[in-house]
């Protein structure tokens, strides 16, 4: 995959700040909307969430990602993805492969494919059992095997098939399939998964956390990319960050305790079912709980630091989400007093 930066005006190349386009918060003609005008103002490229249901029944949307990855490639040039997308319970892991590679063939260069376990808010929905986490990250290294199968298997233009402990796939290939596969990511938040990335495919995905928890994320993904025989400095690391910007301090804390709540919990939220209960433990959330996991704060110097200490770190391409509803306002600002001064 072709990645794809900015250039600066002196000639050097600038940091991939993108913009994370929130399915469950926007509805997805906004979402594609602000995406573009974010492309405007200087983000270079558009992670897309992947959910069934939203977190919070008042964020109120949670539309089809590929769809509206489909129209992000008409409205935006810069590369684009789920944010991840789980390959295990609703969606068979050769559907994915499908959606993906057709994405891929019609934006060509621009498309990276980002995969995680999955959260039991999206993936309960079809009835099945649901298991513990270490059965959940297994499913997920499966289908990505199933994935890389197909997708090198159509370049090559022959059939495959794979007889796992959870998938099964009966011989056959992708008939839509571009000339290079796309970019495949895996979400982690955990050590022992980060070392299995670095093994297994091209890049990490995580998301916000404190610097002392990711440090070590990136530390065990090179160990594992040492381990199969490649350098991690040159496969990517990516991060979705959120974040709350508004014209005040006061606002900035309405938002995150209205929108996001859920940046302020402080337990895993992979086994919760249900917006509605979400939205009773969200009701537990106080100021003080976003300290040190998600940066509130009206100041756009803040929030460069804030993102330049992730950049300090390693990674390479950092999408940014401001929770609340003052998008417009968010990318015009950031555009503007934020981009700008971040650097590698």
């Amino acid at each position: 995959m072709t990645r794809v930066l900015a250039t600066r005006q002196d000639g050097g190349v600038s940091v991939h700040i993108g913009y994370a386009a929130m399915l469950e918060q926007f509805a997805p003609t906004e979402a594609v909307a602000l995406a573009a005008l974010a492309e405007r103002h200087g983000f270079t490229g558009v992670m897309a969430s992947d959910h069934f249901q939203p977190w919070l029944p008042r964020q109120g949307e949670s539309s089809f990602v590929w769809s509206v990855l489909a129209a992000l490639g008409e409205r935006t040039s810069g590369d684009l993805g789920p944010g991840v997308t789980t390959p295990s319970f609703r969606m068979h892991p050769a559907v994915v492969a499908q959606a993906s590679a057709t994405l891929a063939s019609m934006y060509p260069g621009r498309h990276w494919l980002g995969i995680g376990s999955g959260e039991a808010l999206n993936e309960h929905i079809v009835g099945q059992y649901w298991p513990e986490a270490p059965e959940r990250i297994n499913r997920m290294f499966e289908a990505v095997e199933i994935i890389k199968k197909l997708f090198s298997g159509s370049i090559a233009g022959r059939d495959v098939r794979h007889f796992g402990p959870n998938f099964k796939l009966e011989t056959t290939r992708l008939w839509t399939m571009p000339a290079v596969a796309p970019e495949i990511l895996v979400a982690t938040a955990g050590p022992v998964t980060a070392r299995r990335a670095g093994k297994q495919v091209d890049g990490l995905i995580t998301t916000s956390a404190p610097i002392d928890r990711v440090a070590p994320l990136l530390a065990r993904f090179a160990e594992g990319a040492r381990e199969s025989g490649r350098d991690a400095s040159t496969m990517p690391k990516v991060l979705q960050l959120h974040l709350s910007w508004a014209s005040t301090d006061e606002e900035a804390m309405r938002n995150a305790l209205a929108e996001w709540p859920i940046g302020g919990l402080r337990f895993g939220r992979s086994d919760i079912r249900s917006p509605f209960e979400f939205e009773q433990i969200a009701r537990t959330v106080r100021p003080d709980d976003f300290e040190g996991r998600m940066i509130v704060s009206a100041d756009p110097d803040a929030h460069r630091a804030h993102i330049q200490h992730y950049l300090d770190l390693g990674f390479d391409r950092i999408y940014l989400h401001n929770v609340g509803r003052n998008q417009t306002e968010f990318i015009e600002i950031f555009g503007r007093d934020v981009l700008p001064g971040l650097h590698r």
